[in-house]
């Protein structure tokens, strides 16, 4: 086994020449596709795994090394380095940093981020309204329109990270850096190993979403997003041009997913009082054989092999 690393300064446009942080211009599934071809990886769920760290950064990745020895030795290790680049990325600003740690770390809702750096509203929106500017993050609402319930009151808008690795590294390097910058990987390592499945199950997520736009070729998306309100979520919403509701979920985890997640699913959006027409369920492995058998027009089933952009 080995591992490399390997610059290539033109190929993509770039926040700062000699960077190899990729400009965010493209879309998740045409990083994911220029991820694929770059690397090569023997599977999907591989190719999803080390996207979900590796994404966005203007190296090639060697998919057959263990993760965890290469993300010491092209992240850790290159700290320093890689500091830079995001510093020019967000323009050094502390409060930056702060921010974009507690929504890599937390729900993404703007409202939790803000009281966990102890920030005011105002101020807050104002950086988060720069750091979309700067094409770091990008701005979800919550398709409240698809409810028939009574809703009223604001739900608090989230924040998507455009770039995978960025949000990787606002999620684990940044909040404890001091370690890092010392060469002590230790708690990188607990809190990594702990929380992994968790941070992948998110870009699995935003994956299907990708997966979804072009899977309806006869009736196409015209919107997709997710549903929250104080009390219930739902991962996977969309229309097509005909208007029908398509309603989703995603489970990134190496079981087989059960009839009771469908069933689950269901009472979640009869809850949100959100009619729909088809289910679409994602997940990393496969389904048990009672949900495969109500596989039809209004049941999708799809899996990490179908991740083909």
């Amino acid at each position: 086994m080995y591992y490399f690393i390997e610059f290539r300064y033109n190929y993509y446009k770039f926040y700062l020449k000699g960077s190899i942080i990729i400009s965010t211009n493209q879309t998740l599934s045409e990083q994911f596709k220029a991820f694929c071809i770059r690397n090569n990886p023997r599977t999907k769920e591989e190719a999803i795994e080390y996207f979900a760290i590796f994404g966005g950064l203007d190296i090639k990745v060697n998919t057959t090394v263990d993760i965890n020895i290469l993300i010491e030795k092209l992240i850790l290790n290159k700290y320093k380095y890689l500091r830079n680049d995001i510093s020019y990325l967000i323009k050094g600003d502390n409060q930056y940093y702060s921010i974009l740690s507690a929504l890599a770390l937390g729900d993404r809702r703007t409202n939790s981020a803000f009281r966990r750096v102890n920030i005011e509203f105002d101020d807050g929106i104002e950086i988060v309204d720069d750091l979309c500017g700067l094409k770091v993050l990008k701005l979800e609402k919550s398709l409240k329109e698809f409810s028939h319930l009574n809703n009223k009151y604001i739900v608090s808008e989230k924040l998507i990270f455009k770039s995978p690795f960025v949000r990787f590294w606002f999620a684990f390097i940044s909040p404890i850096f001091k370690g890092i910058r010392d060469g002590e990987y230790e708690e990188f390592y607990k809190i990594f190993n702990n929380r992994k499945s968790e941070f992948i199950a998110f870009i699995f997520e935003e994956l299907s979403h990708e997966l979804l736009k072009i899977s309806f070729d006869n009736d196409r998306i015209t919107k997709i997003g997710r549903y929250w309100d104080d009390d219930r979520e739902i991962g996977i919403l969309a229309k097509t041009k005909s208007g029908k509701v398509i309603a989703g979920v995603s489970k990134y985890t190496n079981s087989k997913i059960k009839k009771s997640e469908l069933t689950k699913l269901k009472n979640i959006c009869e809850d949100a009082k959100i009619n729909v027409d088809i289910f679409v369920i994602f997940a990393k492995k496969g389904y048990s054989t009672e949900l495969k058998s109500l596989k039809g027009r209004d049941l999708k089933l799809f899996t990490a092999r179908n991740f083909n952009f």
